[in-house]
């Protein structure tokens, strides 16, 4: 089994490919050794001790290095223990994990009003038509969190988290592109 690597534009973020499906639908985000306990693989990847972030994806998983690790010394260790798992097919979370895939477990930071209901519908599509397919191919994921008095919230994941690219990626991409066609949006914030 070859596994490939990309680079993300998060230095600390490494994608790694292992050339078949990874998550049936959705994503999961795990942004702690914690959050990680529901998956067998994330919780391997963690106890490694040099990884701040596990992120999968349909078809990847994004390792997110701790500050001042080099990927040189924490690649090879991420590749055996994602070869061993996937060689031996086994199950990426426990039985008593598998709820929350897309939707990060924390509530939304805006409570939709139900008059704003087609817009809502229009900025989702756009974020999922879009965004999010963008987003996957640099290793993360961008989620819904809310839209208030003109203000849409996301929550960035996976390599989008902590990137330093990411205040540009919001406000000079998705900005942009929600206020084009959806002109009631005034603003794009991360939450």
């Amino acid at each position: 089994m070859l596994i490939e690597t990309e680079p993300t534009p998060n230095p600390a973020t490494l994608k790694f490919l292992p050339g078949e499906p990874v998550m049936d639908a959705g994503t999961r985000d795990f942004a702690t050794p914690e959050e990680a306990e529901a998956s067998p693989l994330a919780e391997a990847i963690f106890a490694l001790g040099d990884v701040t972030g596990v992120f999968f994806g349909r078809e990847f998983v994004s390792v997110t290095a701790a500050p001042g690790v080099a990927w040189t010394s924490l690649k090879p260790d991420v590749l055996a223990i994602l070869h061993d798992h996937f060689a031996a097919r086994m199950p990426l979370f426990r039985a008593m994990g598998t709820a929350g895939f897309s939707v990060a477990p924390d509530e939304d930071v805006a409570t939709d009003d139900p008059a704003d209901a087609d817009i809502i519908a229009q900025i989702r599509e756009l974020i999922d038509t879009r965004v999010r397919p963008a987003v996957a191919n640099d290793g993360g994921d961008i989620v819904y969190r809310g839209f208030d008095k003109g203000k849409v919230y996301l929550r960035m994941q996976g390599a989008c988290a902590g990137c330093p690219s990411s205040s540009a990626t919001l406000k000079q991409g998705i900005e942009q592109l929600l206020r084009h066609y959806v002109p009631e949006v005034t603003e794009v914030r991360a939450v």
